[in-house]
């Protein structure tokens, strides 16, 4: 029978497992579906950003309000210590010019395959489709495609993932278990969130088309990262570290021009030729692109925008738009775990012997590499907790 049983093979659950291991524990690793880290594998087909090299008081600036509690457990595992766990598993990496981390090969598969065959050579054994169903008195209980399976370990992680991506693994069903066993658990809310918005026809020409070069703002956040126009609105990076403001019914607004001030903006409307539109002004004065115009024009119809605001327009256009995208599109979510409810080694108080890591612990933080980086810190610690969990006993 195994020592320890890690619920959930995503990146969290994965490093746990390891790190059990090489504790000399005996690791079964139980995963709901048919095959490992689907959003681990997701996150390759963009590159698979698995860190981001910037001073650590900067890296932690990106987790908020848990960056406090946060900060002892991603100092053992920080960006740096994560490019060299990379590199232990033959992955070469490289830097961009924004500070990002990324293999060399741009995908996930093979630091994965890698990493399993390390796992697998430490004796970590996996079970695919079997699905946690909670607790009958100590015993963990599996629905599997051989009928209800239970296993009474010593020591327990649960790596269960947020609530966004169900099809991936991530459904958030496993809140309910923990809320009946005493564990406060916050609600789940869409954190890195695209933005529905009901585009008029005009704007079907440019769905795909990149924003680039623009200022976001929405309530005291900022963001001078890209957005796409998609058909069901916008997303990218550069809206997706505002949602916490949005979440919370922030406005947002775009500065068109953000390396121009408005002073400068309006010299240059004045000087504009009468049988000069205002599109090919837009286009030819200050060189914007077709989709920043069909932005422009979209948003200043709908707010009735008079000639004499153009300028402060694009500085401060305000997005109409119809909120956040539903949760299960969000990349990731913010609740989950409370950190009341555990101690110093991520063990649930109400629950002796049980561990939680990743993302379904009560944290949040942007792309750009702090998600996974978060994700194995905290795998990694709720696995050597679990150890000397092991060991004391």
């Amino acid at each position: 029978m195994a020592q320890a049983v890690v619920i959930g093979a995503g990146p969290a659950g994965l490093m746990a497992a390891e790190e059990l291991a090489v504790a000399g524990h005996s690791v079964l690793v139980a995963e709901a579906k048919p095959s490992v880290a689907r959003k681990f594998l997701m996150a390759g087909k963009s590159g698979l950003n698995l860190t981001k090299d910037e001073p650590f008081e900067t890296l932690m600036l990106a987790y908020g309000g848990a960056s406090d509690w946060l900060c002892p457990i991603i100092a053992e595992f920080d960006a740096t210590k994560v490019q060299s766990w990379a590199q232990g598993l033959g992955q070469e990496m490289f830097t961009g010019s924004t500070g990002r981390v990324f293999p060399t090969a741009m995908k996930a598969s093979p630091l994965l395959r890698a990493w399993l065959g390390r796992l697998e050579g430490a004796g970590v054994q996996i079970e695919t489709r079997w699905r946690w169903i909670g607790w009958e008195g100590h015993t963990l209980l599996f629905d599997t495609l051989d009928g209800r399976q239970s296993l009474t370990p010593d020591a327990t992680v649960l790596a269960l993932g947020g609530a966004s991506w169900a099809r991936l693994g991530s459904d958030g069903q496993w809140a309910q278990i923990l809320r009946d066993k005493g564990a406060e658990i916050a609600p789940f809310a869409p954190s890195n969130s695209a933005l529905s918005v009901d585009w008029s026809p005009h704007m079907q020409s440019h769905f795909g088309a990149a924003l680039k070069s623009v200022r976001w703002t929405a309530g005291e956040l900022q963001s001078r990262g890209e957005a796409t126009i998609s058909a069901n609105g916008l997303e990218g990076g550069g809206l997706y570290s505002l949602t916490p403001a949005l979440r919370e019914g922030a406005s947002l607004y775009v500065d068109l021009a953000p390396d121009l001030d408005t002073a400068t903006l309006q010299s240059r409307l004045e000087a504009k030729k009468s049988k000069t539109t205002l599109s090919q002004w837009l286009k030819k004065s200050l060189r914007m692109s077709p989709q920043k115009v069909a932005l422009f024009h979209e948003m200043v119809k709908s707010n009735a925008f008079p000639q004499a605001q153009w300028s402060s327009a694009l500085k401060n256009l305000p997005i109409l738009h119809a909120g956040l995208r539903p949760m299960d599109e969000a990349i990731s979510t913010a609740g989950g775990v409370k950190r009341p409810a555990m101690n110093d080694g991520l063990m649930l108080t109400e629950l002796p012997g049980v561990f939680c890591a990743g993302e379904m612990l009560d944290w949040e933080a942007p792309t750009g590499g702090y998600l996974l980086t978060a994700c194995l810190a905290t795998g990694r610690w709720a696995g050597r907790s679990a150890a000397n969990w092991l060991k004391a006993g």
